[in-house]
């Protein structure tokens, strides 16, 4: 009884220690940098919102929701039955598990986002995606940053 509680436990902390890592993603916001942007120069330009469209942005595939997934899966499958019984539910509790896990890796990480249609001073036309965690308007005067990796992210 101890040890299918523990196996309980167990497989209980690896799914959600899967979703607090899932949580981890790196951020698509134009106001989050990465530690590699800080201190970096950026070129900047200026212009005007034309156009913004909601979109979805997909989540991570990294495979640990599939790893993770597949051991709590393995780990619950193999306390059904007994003998030969156990490594059948354990193959298949982690065949299950590690679709479940990789399914919830990728929903759990996608967001909400923004296709910004920017049309700068210069008369250039961008479309750029970003994290919708600041709402932009037709009309609004924005900046455009770029940076030497060729990302770019829009500010008011």
């Amino acid at each position: 009884m101890l040890k299918r509680n523990m196996t309980c436990i167990l497989a209980l902390v690896l799914l959600v220690g899967t979703g607090f890592l899932a949580s981890c993603a790196s951020s698509r916001s134009g106001q989050v940098y990465s530690r590699d942007q800080a201190r970096q120069e950026m070129t900047v330009n200026y212009g005007t919102v034309r156009e913004v469209r909601s979109v979805q942005i997909e989540g991570t595939k990294t495979g640990l929701g599939t790893v993770a997934g597949g051991v709590a899966g393995g780990v619950l499958g193999s306390q059904v039955g007994g003998g030969a019984g156990r490594v059948v539910g354990g193959v298949l509790g982690a065949l299950g598990g590690a679709a479940i896990g990789a399914v919830s890796e990728e929903g759990l990480t996608r967001s909400n986002g923004l296709e910004i249609m920017v049309e700068l001073d210069t008369g250039q036309i961008l479309s750029i995606v970003q994290e919708a965690d600041v709402q932009f308007s037709p009309g609004d005067r924005v900046r455009v940053l770029r940076s030497s990796d060729g990302s770019s992210r829009v500010q008011k």
